[in-house]
């Protein structure tokens, strides 16, 4: 019978065969010179034996024999494997007790930060970016167009027409120029406009109880006569409300919106209104002007060069 086919030997021998080998190479120096030296065997085998019955263990001479061969053919040596891409990762798996933690922590790390900043930096910007894109190419383009159609729509002066002109132009170049601030302000500008165009009022001179002047005369050596005449007026819509108005004193030429003004007239419109009040100390022509939805500019019953006061 061959060694394929001979029967595998029982446990216990096998493990006892180990152990001789393992006895074999604690004492591989001596015992192994005497495995070289002719004639030999048979009182190696013998040694091993008074070993093993030194130590109270009692070890077939097959099983010794089978050990001595064993050792001879390098059965149960261990043999490094060589070195290779498979041996180093193998040995970075089995180290992974050592590297694993520290790495997973890094990891979980980076991870966070890089949630973090995904979250609470890299987001927000690509946000507020797509957000100024999408103000500059359609927001406030559409805007733009709505306001310049709605004034084309209203406006009955010339002055008006051009005036919306001229601001639109001024949004649509800082568009170009991607400048949102500045067409903003164009923007705002063409609202401002719009909303002047879509109010009407009348422009009355005040008077009773709680207006003790009408009117006052400003002398002034810059004009020819030395004086000036003005009618203190209000704005007042359909509904009896005041309606606030840019004014600028032609005085100082400051400025300031409000819905009571000193309103330049001719001495004789200003004669004419102060004889009305004398009587019964009631105006009764007391609106001197109109603004009608689609004008800038009232249109006055009085002679007026457009000038005005704020202060009096």
């Amino acid at each position: 019978m061959n060694d394929a086919t001979a029967a595998p030997k029982p446990l216990d021998e096998v493990l006892l065969a180990m152990d001789v080998v393992d006895t074999l190479r604690h004492r591989e120096q001596t015992l192994m010179r005497e495995l070289d030296e002719v004639g030999r065997r048979a009182e190696l085998i013998e040694r091993l034996k008074d070993i093993y019955h030194a130590q109270g263990i009692e070890v077939p001479e097959s099983v010794i024999v089978e050990g001595v061969k064993a050792l001879k053919e390098q059965r149960f040596a261990y043999t490094p494997p060589k070195p290779s891409l498979s041996v180093r990762l193998a040995k970075i798996y089995v180290s992974r007790g050592r590297w694993g933690l520290p790495v997973l922590a890094v990891l979980a790390i980076l991870g966070i930060s890089g949630t973090v900043y995904q979250v609470g930096v890299a987001g927000p910007a690509t946000a507020r970016a797509e957000a100024a894109r999408v103000e500059l190419t359609q927001t406030l383009p559409e805007q733009v167009a709505a306001l310049e159609n709605e004034i084309g729509r209203i406006a009955t002066q010339d002055r008006a027409t051009a005036l919306a002109a001229t601001y639109v132009q001024d949004a649509r170049s800082a568009l170009r120029d991607e400048n949102a601030e500045d067409a903003k302000q164009a923007i705002a500008a063409l609202q401002a406009l719009r909303d002047e165009l879509t109010t009407s009022y009348e422009i009355r001179v005040v008077y009773g109880p709680d207006e003790p002047r009408s009117g006052v005369i400003r002398l002034n050596d810059n004009v020819p006569g030395n004086t000036l005449y003005y009618l203190i007026v209000e704005a007042v819509d359909p509904a009896g409300r005041r309606v606030e108005r840019l004014i600028t004193n032609q005085e100082d030429t400051s400025a300031r919106r409000t819905s009571k003004w000193g309103q330049e007239v001719s001495e004789a419109d200003f004669n004419r209104v102060a004889a009305d009040k004398q009587d019964d100390l009631i105006i009764q022509d007391a609106v001197i002007g109109t603004k009608p939805v689609g004008a800038l500019d009232p249109d006055f019953t009085v002679n007026t060069t457009g000038g005005a006061i704020l202060e009096w």
